[in-house]
């Protein structure tokens, strides 16, 4: 949940079994038709999963029995720590930018930062000490080519 302009907004995320972010939605509700909202724009890019972890909240049941048949859908305490875990850099970006100001401008801002802390964030902890220089210096890399593009 994300406070703006003091209303609760409801931060939905999908994210793989490498910890990388798929999609974020924020959304002003968290019932059924918001969770068959965000299942449905995930299945469109990246297709049926095969197993679907989510909280307790019971509308998640029928979107998913209805657009993920084939998934096993998993709703334990602990199962999803990885999307719980997947927050931290949002918050810590939420809170230097003195909050959010607007549903649109969350949108647009953590889509964005998903994908580029994705590409400065190698996982550390599965990499030796000269592959993990290697994928920041082709990161740093990359990043040039993008800003150079944007600015010619």
């Amino acid at each position: 949940m994300i406070p703006i302009n003091g209303v609760k907004h409801w931060l939905w995320r999908a994210v793989d079994a490498n910890g990388d972010t798929l999609d974020i939605l924020v959304q002003t509700r968290r019932n059924e038709k918001a969770a068959k909202r965000f299942l449905a724009r995930l299945i469109a890019p990246f297709g049926y999963p095969r197993v679907v972890i989510t909280d307790k909240l019971r509308s998640y049941l029928k979107p998913i029995a209805r657009q993920a048949s084939g998934a096993d859908h998993r709703a334990h305490k602990g199962l999803n720590n990885r999307i719980e875990g997947s927050h931290r850099p949002t918050r810590r970006r939420e809170k230097i930018m003195g909050r959010f100001k607007s549903p649109r401008q969350a949108q647009r801002f953590l889509a964005a930062h998903e994908q580029i802390n994705a590409i400065f964030k190698p996982r550390r902890y599965r990499l030796t000490t000269n592959s993990y220089r290697h994928a920041r210096a082709d990161a740093f890399s990359l990043w040039t080519d993008y800003t150079r593009e944007m600015t010619a």
